[in-house]
């Protein structure tokens, strides 16, 4: 039974659309403004949208280009007016509306409308990565049931674990089927109480506190004080201890302590080298699903070697990886030939690279400024104020620094 969210400000259409949309089997969510139909695709998470162009707190369009712009875009959304253009249905449809109807709206065209946008839901959803069902290694498994026990609690979490274990995978197992599930460093930009509001009953997930800067670390600090109060369970993870966040991150020792409250390690992926191969196949199949390449397949040889592979990178090296050799194997079976091509050309990336201590200091210490330049830049995309606060250099005598060396200077649009 499909679930959909009506969303329009005159009740008659409402309870009409209702009536029409359960009479065929459908259960039918209703919303009267933007901010109800918010609120209620969070915490239900709707098969499909019919959304009304005219509403009056803020209008259809507003909401579908927040959605579209927050990722949320996630399910179809038919467009409703009883006023509309051509224009109007056209910047929908850019935005990512899958149709327009237009009021009065025909019994039939309702009914087939709505038929189509099901039948795109299933078929444009891929299959979403989950560690729910997979593994049956022992470090794996015994994490599941800690997972499933912590998740009874609702005092903050801590994940901690080396970097790359793409941790947001096993926080989503933290979370009740259909409870809101916000995450990404992103909604620390906009700490308010109406992100909280949305995410009522659910989780507000930060994957890296290494990564937030100063006033990230304040809107996190305010959201953590307020979420008890709507009931919003805030997880968290880091790769680095605490001591370390604290004396090069600048993070308040309380709010840390607030955050890990409860903590819980992630295994490194070589210690449940044994799962790899399903793991792999899964986002092979993923890609595959998402026509993101063409059909492929592992064999048996290429699984093994995956296996067998000590995975420094972890989950997200795997990820990496199983992409590459989607896109560039020529034979639709992925063989073992074609892991060790991809793998061989991995380590040569990331191979530490090799200083000249042979030479004078002051060129041993020039090369090795510039090395570790170009793994900060690399590491964070050439971010000048990540650079910066990582390094413990001041962004003029950084810009300095990397122009001596010769090394290009990044993005200055952090202010």
């Amino acid at each position: 039974m499909a679930q959909i969210l009506v969303v329009d400000d005159e009740i008659g259409i409402r309870e009409l659309l209702s009536e029409i949309l359960a009479d065929e089997g459908h259960g039918v969510m209703l919303a009267d403004s933007a901010g109800a139909a918010r609120r209620l695709r969070e915490a239900k998470r709707p098969d499909l949208v019919l959304l009304d162009i005219w509403m009056p707190d803020a209008d259809g369009i507003t909401l579908l280009k927040e959605w579209a712009g927050n990722g949320q875009l996630t399910m179809p959304v038919v467009m409703m007016s009883g006023h509309g253009t051509i224009e109007t249905a056209v910047e929908a449809t850019r935005i990512g509306a899958l149709d327009y109807l237009e009021k009065p709206i025909a019994l039939q065209r309702l009914l087939s409308t709505v038929k189509r946008a099901l039948r795109f839901q299933d078929l444009d959803a891929p299959r979403q990565l989950s560690l729910a069902t997979l593994g049956r290694s022992a470090p794996l498994v015994e994490l599941r049931k800690r997972l499933a026990q912590l998740a009874q609690a609702s005092a903050p979490l801590l994940l901690r674990g080396e970097p790359g274990m793409l941790a947001e995978l096993f926080a989503r197992q933290l979370a009740a089927p259909g409870a809101p599930f916000l995450a990404g460093e992103e909604v620390l930009a906009d700490a308010s109480s109406e992100l909280l509001a949305r995410a009522t009953g659910g989780i507000l997930f930060v994957p890296d506190l290494s990564r937030l800067q100063r006033a990230e670390q304040k809107n996190l600090d305010f959201l953590q004080a307020r979420a008890d109060r709507h009931r919003v369970r805030i997880v968290s993870f880091s790769p680095l201890d605490t001591r370390v966040l604290i004396e090069r991150h600048g993070f308040d020792p309380a709010l840390l302590a607030r955050l890990g409250e409860l903590s819980l390690r992630l295994p490194a992926l070589r210690e449940f080298a044994e799962d790899v191969p399903v793991l792999a196949s899964q986002m092979l199949a993923q890609l595959v699903e998402a026509q993101a390449c063409l059909p492929r397949r592992f064999s048996v040889g290429a699984l093994n070697a995956l296996r067998h592979h000590r995975w420094p990178g972890n989950l997200a090296e795997l990820e990496h990886v199983v992409k590459n050799l989607a896109l560039s194997a020529l034979e639709e079976e992925i063989g073992v030939d074609d892991v060790g091509r991809v793998l061989t050309a991995e380590e040569r990336q990331t191979a530490a690279p090799k200083l000249p201590l042979e030479r004078p200091y002051r060129e041993a210490r020039e090369a090795f400024e510039r090395a570790y330049f170009e793994n900060l830049l690399a590491a964070e995309s050439g971010s000048m104020s990540r650079v910066a606060e990582r390094s413990g250099l001041e962004r003029t005598h950084l810009d300095r620094k990397l122009k001596a060396l010769g090394l290009p200077v990044g993005r200055r649009e952090e202010g």
